[in-house]
């Protein structure tokens, strides 16, 4: 009984040390800690760390806020930066053909991305109106409106987070 107990034993040590490995598994080689230093001037032999690396951001889709304060990364609710009936305001100046009165109203509150702008109206007897703009609240610039706003000129110059939500 003594020698399955201590054969046993021996088999568990000896598990534990090759950390369990089945007897065919190949040991894969480890990656060095390191990478030797690259520097003429460092003695032979040298250690260093390497560099971390850094994504390079091109600079018209960086993350950084726009001069609207929204970031071209993502969209977010504009929060009045412009309202809804800003936009329905610029939208009637730029097609005279629409219901007056409450003919017209915001499904969809606009959403930013940079300087860019989305939004979807509700029109009485019509589709709904998916509409574009860009500009500074108080300057919008209708760039697009209809029943689908993927022109040429949003795919090419809008951010690539509103062509996200637009589905462009």
């Amino acid at each position: 009984m003594r020698t399955a107990a201590t054969a046993l034993a021996i088999v568990s040590l000896g598990c534990l040390l090759t950390a369990c490995r089945h007897p065919t598994e190949v040991a894969q080689p480890r990656p060095a800690p390191s990478v030797i230093s690259q520097d003429p001037l460092a003695p032979p032999g040298t250690f260093a760390s390497p560099e971390p690396i850094r994504p390079r951001a091109s600079p018209s889709r960086s993350g950084s806020p726009s001069p609207s304060g929204f970031s071209e990364a993502y969209v977010t609710y504009c929060n009045g930066r412009p309202s809804g009936e800003q936009v329905v305001a610029v939208v009637r100046r730029n097609r005279a053909n629409l219901p007056a009165g409450n003919g017209v109203a915001v499904w969809k509150a606009p959403v930013c991305s940079g300087t860019w702008q989305y939004t979807v109206l509700t029109v009485t007897g019509s589709e709904p109106l998916r509409v574009i703009t860009k500009g500074d609240p108080a300057a919008l610039t209708v760039v697009t409106m209809g029943s689908d706003p993927c022109t040429a000129e949003v795919r090419a110059t809008a951010p690539p987070a509103l062509l996200a939500t637009v589905d462009c």
